[in-house]
């Protein structure tokens, strides 16, 4: 694991968190309480801050990053499946974003809603709440029902105690 400082700016653990042992985190970034930071995934507040949510996760081999006029957000409850692009972006709260999916510069997921698997959102691109979001370029295909929301805390509740139990190893 590799907590690493870059122009004076520490990375902000709130506890209690979980960061893998091989993620790498680094700069602006500030990670909330109970979210956590899976294996070999890099968070790179350089030139603009991170902040990932409490209970947020963000899975195996995911690049979170940033650009000079933007940051990048994740809210509460947030689950940021196996691969994901997260570039200089806002991902509300209690979203589920699919597996290999890329979400560019300024985009905004509204929250309560799914971005599929390999979907491309491209720099922009405003997501309306409750939506499923599919393709490349990706595009609102439908409007999610309050329960899916339900489903995604649910989700996000779950990594929490998984990353409890890797914490505890």
């Amino acid at each position: 694991m590799a907590i690493e400082q870059f122009r004076g700016l520490m990375p902000r653990l709130n506890n209690p968190s979980f960061i893998a042992g091989s993620a790498d985190v680094i700069g602006d970034v500030v990670v909330e309480e109970a979210a956590s930071v899976w294996y070999n995934t890099t968070v790179r507040g350089d030139v603009s801050g991170i902040c990932i949510g409490r209970g947020s996760n963000v899975q195996d081999n995911c690049c979170l990053h940033v650009d000079y006029e933007l940051g990048c957000r994740l809210g509460e409850y947030v689950t940021v499946g196996h691969c994901v692009t997260l570039h200089a972006c806002t991902v509300e709260d209690k979203c589920l974003i699919g597996m290999g999916a890329v979400v560019l510069d300024g985009a905004v997921i509204g929250h309560g809603s799914i971005v599929g698997a390999h979907a491309l959102v491209t720099k922009g691109t405003v997501i309306p709440p409750h939506s499923l979001v599919l393709g490349s370029p990706a595009k609102v295909v439908k409007t999610l029902s309050p329960e899916v929301e339900e489903q995604n805390y649910r989700h996000a509740i779950g990594y929490i105690e998984l990353a409890r139990e890797f914490a505890s190893r």
